[in-house]
């Protein structure tokens, strides 16, 4: 077994039920909140939504708000311009391209306005059940320091994961990475004496940076 199958192997049995935090009850409402997500808490974004979704929780619901309408609601989550022009462009696009309904393809997904390859790669994988890894900074931290993929860019992580890891487990991987990230491996301050994978972490053996 090499050391790349030995953190998987670790990872899952860490976090054998990691699963995302947003919440959400279709496709549309896991878009929306995964463009939340960009520099946000998974638990702002909850608190946010929870309200936004009362009435606007389709493409076309959506798009009976104006931008600043919309910014109001999505405020605190922070980049909200931004955020909210991403939301009404993938909206238009929702509607006048794929009927009202959010693609299924990781093709389609990143063709609609707003929505970047990190984005598209969640909703594939979450909503639709497709084998993709989507690069966040928890995962590009994490990834970088174990060893599993090396890269500046989140692409050039992302396939290097899709290098390392069987295709069946990449969506899986992707939260556990996520998870090592939040409880274990913190960005300042990781907590490398508590880490059961400090022995293959490539950063802790000061073989690679971080």
């Amino acid at each position: 077994m090499n050391a790349h199958e030995k953190i998987l192997n670790e990872l899952a049995r860490l976090y054998p039920d990691a699963k995302p935090a947003l919440e959400y009850r279709s496709p549309y409402e896991l878009l929306v909140a995964v463009i939340l997500s960009a520099q946000c808490t998974d638990e702002r974004v909850n608190k946010v939504t929870k309200s936004l979704f009362v009435q606007h929780n389709t493409p076309e619901t959506m798009l009976r708000l104006s931008q600043a309408e919309l910014e109001r609601y999505i405020y605190s989550c922070g980049f909200y311009r931004n955020k909210a022009a991403h939301i009404l462009s993938a909206s238009h696009d929702i509607v006048e391209k794929f009927g009202g309904e959010v693609p299924s393809t990781l093709e389609e997904l990143q063709q609609l306005a707003g929505v970047g390859r990190k984005t598209a790669n969640v909703v594939y994988s979450v909503a639709f059940g497709g084998d993709a890894i989507a690069v966040d900074t928890h995962v590009f931290r994490v990834a970088n320091r174990l060893g599993l993929a090396e890269g500046r860019t989140p692409l050039s992580v992302e396939e290097g994961l899709m290098r390392a890891i069987p295709k069946k487990d990449w969506a899986k991987a992707h939260h556990w990475l996520i998870y090592h990230g939040r409880r274990v491996c913190h960005s300042q301050r990781p907590s490398c004496n508590a880490c059961t994978l400090a022995d293959l972490c490539m950063w802790r053996n000061g073989q690679r940076n971080g």
